[in-house]
């Protein structure tokens, strides 16, 4: 499937100042190294700003999040020049136009862009708890909720940066199934090649989906409705090294008949020596990659799981 990918047809979301644009309130800018020299490499980006768009200047007098009779209102710090409505409407508009997108990367504790514990103070000034959701952010997920966002701060985290990319191609390749036009046939080929990758994620998940494709009663745009919820619920689980293991003792069973006993102790000790931590999971990867090619087998080999995104991104080195 990566062969369907390239630069310019996976677009993604990004805040503005994450990628050097020099937009926020003290016309400064928050730089994202992997999403700027990294990830960058692979995906092409639309920025956004939604104060400056919604015609605040460069610089601004700071906005925040304040709680007033149980609503959320965005304004100067005094109450003053509220631009609540105004981050709302222009958050519709872009999540109208955004079908195209294929994940979104928002600039966290943003009071028009954090996805989550964006701080919120009462009219008096007076801190409460974090709880808040960027006005602008909401309007995007709220109507794109299969969409893979995250916050350029998580990024840094080499397990939540492995699964918002992991998340993001895979939603690409579905987009790239819903352009061509879904059929049942197309839409068994693609669960065959994601078996194992939804696997590694929620063994349940994977179970439910298989049940999901062999009903005969659903229609099959109503049947692919509630599989790409499923899939996209499923990858958004984290994967542990024990899920992992668990994914790759059912790989190593495809090569039962080829290798000799020392080999295949070599390669279950490279699983153990992964689930204990002992090893990044590009480790046990490579050597199933390497069988894969001296003895070919053609299911396994369309396993997205064994490539779900560049390889050049190196995210299975740190984990």
């Amino acid at each position: 499937m990566e062969k369907l990918i390239n630069k310019e047809n996976i677009v993604i979301g990004i805040s503005a100042c994450l990628i050097g644009e020099k937009v926020r309130f003290d016309a400064s800018n928050k730089p994202s190294n992997f999403c700027i020299n990294e990830l960058g490499q692979h995906v092409t980006y639309k920025a956004y700003c939604p104060e400056v768009a919604i015609g605040m200047p460069i610089p601004r007098p700071t906005i925040r999040q304040i709680k007033k009779d149980d609503v959320i209102h965005v304004s100067r710090p005094d109450g003053s020049g509220d631009v609540t409505e105004a981050l709302q409407a222009y958050g519709k508009k872009i999540a109208a136009l955004s079908s195209n997108l294929s994940g979104y990367v928002f600039c966290a504790k943003s009071p028009s862009c954090g996805m989550e514990r964006v701080k919120v103070y009462s009219p008096e000034g007076n801190p409460l708890v974090a709880t808040g959701v960027g006005v602008f952010a909401q309007e995007i997920m709220k109507a794109n909720p299969l969409l893979p966002c995250e916050e350029n701060g998580r990024l840094n985290d080499p397990i939540i940066r492995e699964n918002f990319v992991a998340r993001v191609f895979a939603y690409r390749h579905w987009q790239i199934l819903v352009e061509e036009g879904i059929t049942k046939h197309k839409l068994m080929t693609f669960h065959s090649h994601y078996k194992y990758m939804v696997m590694s994620h929620d063994l349940v998940a994977y179970k439910n989906l298989g049940r999901l494709l062999a009903r005969a009663d659903l229609a099959v745009e109503e049947m692919a409705s509630q599989y790409i919820s499923g899939l996209m619920a499923a990858l958004k689980i984290k994967a542990t090294r024990k899920k992992h293991a668990n994914t790759l003792y059912h790989m190593i069973g495809y090569f039962s008949d080829h290798l000799t006993p020392e080999q295949r102790q070599e390669l279950c000790q490279q699983v153990e020596g992964y689930r204990n931590g002992l090893m990044p999971l590009v480790v046990p990867l490579t050597l199933i990659n390497h069988y894969l090619m001296i003895h070919p087998k053609s299911y396994l080999a369309k396993q997205v799981y064994l490539n779900p995104y560049p390889q050049q991104l190196k995210l299975r080195y740190s984990y």
